[in-house]
């Protein structure tokens, strides 16, 4: 409960990444330049995946609903972090920063549980090819797509109870670009020591246990690919070192800052940028510039607009 004589916090006030005028210019237009990217290039993935009939299998399924999250995950705190820049006294009300931290637990969440079950079809269609149509069909996929928004509203709902039951009546200075549940519980006027090891326990495991997973998956699937021919294992090998690489820049920064109970947050809110900025740009990059398909099916959309435009010319 909060004392009578004390009021409650109604706003907090971000450090941001930095108090340097010109390093945040430099910074705002670094980040705009990714934030425009990422958008474009979530957007392009999801379009191609619809409009190309080959694509509609669960592999891309998948694929376009990681766009989809990319897209919501990064505009979740990126926006607010590029106004920042902008503004000598960076503050966000204690509604939209708990609003903020729900919707940052909930698609971070959801893409560590897609990318989990992307390892999987991934095992699934390397290592028992001939059961790969009936284990990973599209009502199993659609499943289990609502399966992890289920469980990332879960995970998030849990978060963000732990985070407002706690009083905050003092200091209301967080030292981030955006609110997260370690650097908001801390400004608490209570101990939160018993809040932070449940919100630890919480984002540490789910962040461990799927990051666990998914390297013995791939060093399965790796040991199986012994068997394949020179081409099935190139092939495979590309497609699984572009989901590798996807995982250790996502389940790194998250590991890092989600399973330490004391932390440094000048240092958790510059590798909390990997996370939340640079990762979404990456996928597209990656899952296009190392996928022929992908890159055969823009190019086939290209020239039906190409025709489409041509026929009314």
């Amino acid at each position: 409960m909060i004392p009578l004589n004390q009021t409650r916090v109604t706003e907090f006030v971000f450090l941001g990444l930095t108090d340097n005028r010109v390093l945040e210019i430099i910074f705002f237009v670094a980040f705009s330049v990714t934030y425009v990217l990422t958008l474009l290039g979530n957007i392009v993935i999801i379009v191609i995946i619809v409009f190309t009939s080959r694509l509609h299998t669960p592999m891309y399924f998948f694929l376009s609903n990681l766009s989809f999250i990319d897209i919501c995950h990064s505009s979740v705190t990126v926006p607010d972090m590029l106004e920042g820049f902008l503004l000598e006294r960076k503050t966000i009300s204690f509604d939209n920063c708990i609003a903020q931290l729900f919707f940052l637990h909930l698609f971070a969440c959801a893409e560590i549980f897609l990318l989990t079950i992307m390892a999987y079809d991934r095992f699934v269609a390397i290592c028992t090819p001939l059961h790969y149509p009936n284990v990973m069909n599209m009502r199993v996929c659609v499943h289990l797509v609502f399966v992890l928004w289920l469980g990332g509203t879960i995970h998030s709902l849990v978060q963000t109870f732990l985070t407002i039951r706690l009083p905050y009546c003092g200091p209301n200075i967080i030292d981030s670009y955006f609110c997260d549940v370690p650097p908001v519980i801390k400004l608490a006027c209570t101990d939160t020591y018993l809040t932070g090891m449940l919100t630890v326990s919480n984002s540490g495991t789910i962040s461990l246990t799927c990051f666990l997973t998914l390297v013995i998956s791939y060093t399965v699937i790796l040991i199986s690919l012994r068997k394949q021919s020179a081409e099935g294992r190139w092939k495979a090998l590309s497609t699984c070192s572009a989901h590798f690489i996807v995982v250790v820049l996502f389940f790194g920064p998250c590991i890092f800052i989600y399973t330490r109970p004391d932390t440094s947050y000048s240092v958790d809110k510059v590798v909390s940028v990997f996370y939340t900025v640079v990762t979404p740009l990456l996928n597209p990059l990656i899952y296009t510039l190392r996928n022929e398909e992908v890159k055969s099916a823009m190019k086939q959309l290209r020239q039906r607009q190409v025709v489409f435009m041509k026929s009314y010319t």
